[in-house]
């Protein structure tokens, strides 16, 4: 019988590489903890009209990358492609944003159906940041600024660049997309495919082409910046001179848009070279509109979301990963003898209970080669317990270097001394 194997772009978080991922989480969560942000645990699946709604029905996701099925109930159900528009809906619900001033995150699961490769899966994860209720270009910097601590923390602010940009008001952006519709129209057959079927759906979108010969037919295409009103140019002016004041480097990208239709004023990217194709680690903006688009009230937020899988891999290739986290184990004990498993268990018990940071792994099922496995292990601690005309006795050894005649509360003190308990 064939063995049954993951779906395609669907990946197992195995041990050896789960350490990195809770590091980065910690250090996340930590940093949001400083800005006062709230954890909200949000559904997997929403009802497809959410995502319809919210993030456009000309849409790549929408149109084609969806995990869309019907229930029981022939009720037409979604595997979540993004968070935002999930918080929105459970914000709305539960009373927490007319208003009022709300600072969320959320972690997790998303999942759309594309091409899988090196940083871009089937099912990938976010971590995702939301406001609600400021409509200042403070609190626009303010999301920024977040995550440009987080990349100082994590030692990645040399390796990313901000791009920024402005879309403006919802009549701005049309005008805007009427020019450029005029003009991709009269270079039609200078397009890519994939460019002439956005050009009908989701011209704004032309403008992300990765095709060469697209990107150079760009260049002499109307630029949003000169369609702006004059509260979307104060509200970026406003948010440059912010950043400026705090140090923040960046770049204004005025061929920067984001995939999604609920998006207006500020646009921005963290973006780096260190992933190839994949250069976006984290991403959003100002989507004013969605919450009454949802069927609320008006309502102003900002937020963005990063990609896991493309920061665990930037701090992989970069080098970043905390030395605590290459080696899984601190201690490995074990006993030489039959009969002393009892005394094994209540010493890793006690060792557990001094020293709450350690980690520790006793050895079980058997005598046989005891020392090659704790070697293999990669423990830089090995402790074995023997016992001599019944006396019990520990033999120590810290990176291969022998320490004899340790009693258990002098090791505990070493030990104490070595993990800062």
């Amino acid at each position: 019988m064939a063995k049954i194997q993951a779906i395609r772009g669907m990946n197992d978080i195995l041990p050896n590489q789960s350490p990195l991922w809770r590091y980065l989480e910690s250090t996340v969560e930590r940093v949001l903890g400083q800005y006062a942000y709230s954890e909200i645990r949000l559904p997997i699946v929403e009802k497809t009209e959410l995502f319809k709604r919210s993030i456009g029905e000309v849409t790549d996701i929408v149109e084609k990358e969806m995990y869309t099925f019907n229930d029981r109930n022939d009720e037409s159900l979604t595997l979540r492609p993004e968070g935002t528009a999930g918080c929105v809906r459970a914000g709305e619900e539960h009373g927490l944003l007319f208003n009022q001033v709300q600072r969320l995150w959320y972690k997790g699961p998303m999942f759309r159906y594309e091409k899988p490769q090196k940083g871009r899966y089937r099912q990938f994860h976010q971590i995702g940041v939301e406001t609600f209720g400021m409509a200042g270009a403070d609190s626009d910097a303010e999301v920024i600024l977040l995550s440009a601590r987080l990349w100082k923390e994590l030692g990645l602010l040399e390796h990313v660049t901000l791009q920024l940009n402005s879309l403006g008001s919802n009549e701005a952006r049309g005008r805007y997309r009427d020019a450029l519709v005029s003009y991709l129209d009269a270079h039609h057959d200078q397009l890519d495919d994939d460019s002439k079927r956005r050009v009908k759906s989701n011209p704004l979108r032309v403008l992300d082409s990765k095709e060469p010969l697209t990107q150079q037919l760009l260049q002499d295409a109307p630029v949003l910046t000169d369609y702006l009103d004059d509260d979307s140019r104060q509200h970026f002016a406003e948010l440059r001179q912010v950043l400026d004041a705090a140090g923040v480097r960046y770049e204004v990208n005025p061929r920067l848009v984001r995939g999604l239709d609920y998006y207006c004023k500020t646009v921005f990217e963290w973006v780096t070279d260190r992933l190839g194709s994949q250069g976006t680690v984290c991403a959003g903006g100002r989507y004013d509109g969605l919450v009454k688009q949802l069927g609320g009230r008006p309502t102003p937020a900002v937020g963005f979301a990063m990609g896991v899988e493309r920061l665990v891999l930037m701090l992989e290739a970069l080098d970043l990963v905390p030395e605590q986290l290459r080696r899984p184990l601190d201690l490995y004990l074990a006993a030489e003898s039959k009969g002393l498993q009892p005394h094994i268990i209540r010493l890793a018990e006690q060792l557990r209970d001094a020293v709450p940071g350690l980690r520790l792994m006793s050895h079980c099922s058997g005598l046989k080669n005891v020392n090659n496995k704790a070697r293999q292990t990669g423990a830089p601690w090995v402790v074995l317990l023997s016992e001599t005309d019944g006396a019990l006795q520990l033999r120590v050894w810290e990176n291969d270097q022998p320490l004899d005649g340790l009693a258990s509360e002098e090791l505990v003190e070493l030990l104490k001394a070595r993990f800062r308990c």
